[in-house]
């Protein structure tokens, strides 16, 4: 992504799982990491300076970009009739309103709000994205002139907002185990595995853009069309992600169709493996933990979603001793902060537990990471600060309100624990400088942009 080289002196960096200090990083035109040379007391002429402690960029490795319009929508609607009117709010009246949005998008306008979303995650020192899509056709079904024009929107949204993305183009083809998709499910639907297939065939990756495949979810893909999908994606050496048990109503349902929880329906047809990430995750049974374990299938946590759809506290620290390693996602985007994700980890597992401890930050901060790239499909070229690497770098304040104090060598549990998006001083992409200061080069006045993109999908 860049287009010349470029210097960079970072004050402090995460370098080898270690902060060092006066970091020389050098990125080449071809937007990699040429040298990274710590104890260099002053800037290099011609460096750009990174005041504050420089991570590897970080990963959002769940996200529905259309979904950033229900923020504080949804939430004035939750408890609209007063304490005990009503039945009470949920995931499932929280759907309700989101196909509301989803009925409402064009190529157009999903290209506007993207564009913006993915610039607010560039200024959250996001790098790459994981974009669940699932949008493909008109309402109703039919299909646009450009059977990929949602998901092409989308990818030109992330080369415009100066992150990288894989899209993680969706098989979903049933309301529900033997359903048909309903009124609004009709525009996520190919009809079957084959034509989703065939369709998702034409996309087409380059330097910013990875094409991955996802199943939405059990209920959603009949399970005699399972390893069509999956085999798409083994063929394809492709990311693979998979909606996993979000909700109790789903593993019943799934148990009463089959007879069995969906992780292990999901085992028995090929979909498990070390290419695949299983999102949510968050009602399974011991068996269920030792199936994905064992086949080391990765499994991205959403705690900030979790907590807003009131869906639960998933095990995320049996999944890790099982052999699952974890990734983080914002998911809806309630918000959109990877170090609150990350942060929420630990503190929902103490809650859950009412135990202390269960991940250093240098752990949490590899889900961010190293192990979040590799969930997206980038994993041997992102996610470290080394020579080779994509010089994709993000570098958070260590002196605001909430991170000053503690000394540089504790950097990371002052960013893990205390700091937040708006900490975010520099996001660097491929050598090039996207957020520089807290603003945004290449989308100009993001707040007024997610605005109206927001504004044109309600009609406020």
């Amino acid at each position: 992504m860049s287009l010349t080289a470029q210097t960079y002196w970072a004050e402090h960096a995460w370098v080898d799982g270690s902060v060092r200090s006066d970091v020389v990083i050098v990125a080449a035109a071809n937007g990699r990491i040429t040298a990274v040379v710590p104890g260099s007391p002053r800037p290099p002429a011609g460096s750009v300076t990174l005041r504050g402690l420089t991570l590897p960029g970080l990963a959002n490795a769940h996200s529905h970009a259309f979904h950033r319009a229900l923020r504080g929508v949804v939430q004035a609607e939750d408890g609209a009739e007063g304490p005990g009117e009503g039945a009470p709010d949920s995931f499932w009246t929280w759907r309700e309103v989101m196909y509301g949005i989803a009925d409402r998008l064009t190529p157009d306008s999903y290209f506007e709000l993207a564009r913006a979303v993915y610039a607010e995650m560039a200024m959250a020192g996001i790098t790459c994205v994981g974009e669940f899509h699932y949008l493909h056709h008109a309402p109703g079904g039919a299909r646009y002139g450009d059977p990929n024009a949602m998901g092409k929107a989308l990818i030109a949204a992330a080369a415009e907002a100066g992150i990288r993305i894989t899209l993680l183009d969706t098989c979903y083809l049933s309301s529900g185990f033997g359903a048909e998709p309903n009124e609004h499910q009709l525009r996520f639907s190919d009809g079957t595995a084959e034509g989703w297939a065939e369709r998702v065939s034409g996309l087409k990756g380059d330097g910013n853009t990875r094409i991955g495949a996802a199943i939405h979810s059990v209920r959603a893909v009949p399970v005699d069309q399972l390893a069509t999908v999956a085999g798409w994606a083994h063929e394809r050496t492709a990311p693979l992600h998979v909606h996993l048990s979000e909700q109790i109503a789903e593993n019943d349902a799934c148990v009463e169709a089959h007879g069995f929880t969906p992780t292990r329906l999901l085992a028995d047809h090929g979909v498990l493996g070390p290419r695949t990430t299983a999102v949510h995750a968050t009602h399974l049974t011991p068996g269920d933990i030792r199936l994905l374990g064992h086949a080391s299938t990765g499994v991205c946590m959403c705690p900030t979603t979790e907590r807003d759809l009131a869906d639960g506290i998933g095990p995320a620290a049996e999944l890790q001793s099982a052999g699952s390693p974890l990734s983080l996602g914002s998911d809806s985007h309630a918000v959109i902060d990877i170090l609150e994700e990350a942060r929420a980890l630990e503190l929902d597992e103490r809650l859950r537990t009412r135990a202390r401890g269960h991940w250093t930050a240098a752990q949490l901060l590899r889900a961010a990471t190293v192990d979040g790239h590799a969930a997206l499909g980038w994993g041997a070229d992102a996610g470290r600060i080394e020579v080779g690497a994509l010089a994709d770098l993000t570098t958070i304040a260590l002196d605001s309100v909430r991170t000053a104090g503690p000394p540089p060598r504790l950097g990371p549990e002052t960013v893990v624990f205390a700091a937040t998006n708006a900490d975010v001083r520099h996001t660097v992409v491929g050598g090039r400088h996207v957020v520089r200061d807290g603003a945004h080069q290449l989308v100009p006045r993001v707040p007024q942009a997610l605005a109206e993109a927001i504004a044109a999908l309600h009609g406020w």
